[in-house]
């Protein structure tokens, strides 16, 4: 439990950095644009200048300067416009195929919607400010400083990118780590009671020969079987059991006299299943422990006194099965936890059961496992879905 709140502290802390980060960047990108937009508007002022020197030169004006000046600029895209709003010259205007059969129009729009952002300086070619006799010099941004603008962007995005890659393949390799622990552990867990399983069928055997009308033998044989049953699952587990049809209904019966003759008098097993066999294709042993386990994960949430209800339901597309308890419940915050490997709320529990149901339902069976319902004091329902 502590270790799985740990995990998520660090996903949050990280989540946090990120975000530091990208505000960061977008700060110290916008205030470096907002700088080189200022150093771009200077220039502008300087050749608009340089304009209204040519349109009032003399024979005392330095021409060579004032061309030099004005042909000088190569990136900022600039119009230039009378008071009536006629373009009087443009330059460093990119005119494409679709706009160049109506060139004058395009660059007449395009100087109106600068001026109609602001992005223009009033040169007067009289000597009085209030002179009618003015041009507007229109001006854009350049295209390098557009790029510059709309830079971090890509970059966020791309790192963003990369960032859900690295952590998708770290889940998925931590993933396949923890299958490769769960695969090994329940192999070797097969192959330790393997032995000692062999050994106490022999004596079973020997018993029946030499007390035939011993009534606890029998008891001792089923429970002998059960152990084989489960050593079977564990051997299974990491490798694709082929399906058979089977009768979910048997499946369900062998859990409840299971759990009848291993729980506590006070809790109550219902049933709910229709009149007729439902059949569904699928490993009949493993599926069985899936509900095992979530019949003993109810019964110690009820610690020891309850009701449970298993509900099979046949429908069109897919077999349901539910499982009700009406145990503690489980809190909001764990629920999407409950099937993480190692989430558990016993003092004495590994938290694999759960995890492992998970696994037998959705990878061996293709179908879905989840918490359809529960409440603090009240009880809590899974639901296990299964295709036809």
């Amino acid at each position: 439990m502590q270790w799985t709140d740990r995990i998520r502290q660090v996903k949050i802390l990280l989540v946090l950095v990120a975000v530091v980060i990208a505000v960061t960047s977008l700060l110290v990108s916008h205030y470096l644009v907002k700088d080189l937009s200022a150093e771009e508007r200077n220039k502008m002022e300087v050749w608009a200048q340089a304009l209204r020197a040519l349109n009032n030169a003399d024979e005392h004006t330095d021409l060579a300067l004032v061309l030099d000046v004005i042909q000088g600029n190569n990136t900022i895209p600039v119009i230039v416009m009378d008071a009536d709003g006629k373009v009087n010259d443009y330059r460093n205007i990119q005119i494409d195929k679709k706009t160049a059969a109506d060139s004058a129009a395009f660059v007449s729009e395009y100087g109106k919607k600068l001026w109609q952002n602001g992005k223009y300086i009033t040169i007067y070619l009289g000597d009085s400010p209030l002179s009618d006799d003015y041009q507007l010099v229109c001006y854009d941004e350049s295209t390098l400083l557009k790029r510059l603008a709309s830079y971090p962007y890509w970059q966020l995005g791309i790192v963003m990118i990369f960032v859900i890659v690295a952590i998708f393949a770290l889940l998925s390799s931590k993933k396949a780590e923890q299958n490769k622990v769960w695969v090994g552990l329940s192999k070797e867990t097969a192959h330790q009671l393997g032995t000692p399983i062999s050994s106490l069928m022999a004596w079973v055997e020997i018993l029946k020969e030499n007390y035939p009308d011993d009534d606890l033998i029998p008891e001792m044989d089923k429970d002998v079987k059960r152990l084989e049953r489960v050593a079977e699952r564990f051997s299974k587990i990491g490798s694709l059991p082929e399906p058979k049809e089977s009768s979910m209904n048997e499946v369900l019966e062998h859990v409840i006299d299971y759990m009848d003759r291993r729980t506590s008098a006070k809790v109550e097993i219902l049933r709910e299943f229709p009149d007729y066999d439902v059949r569904v294709r699928m490993n009949a042993s493993l599926f069985e422990w899936v509900i095992e386990n979530l019949c003993k994960n109810a019964v110690d949430a009820m610690e020891g006194s309850g009701r449970i209800v298993l509900s099979l339901f046949d429908e069109e597309q897919r077999v349901v099965i539910e499982v009700a308890d009406t145990g503690k419940g489980i809190r909001k915050k764990d629920l999407k936890s409950v099937f993480a490997p190692g989430f558990t709320t016993k003092q004495r529990g590994w938290g694999l059961g759960l995890s492992l149901a998970r696994r037998i339902v959705e990878e061996y069976h293709k179908g879905r496992i989840f918490v359809k319902s529960s409440e603090i004091g009240v009880g809590t329902t899974f639901r296990v879905e299964l295709r036809k």
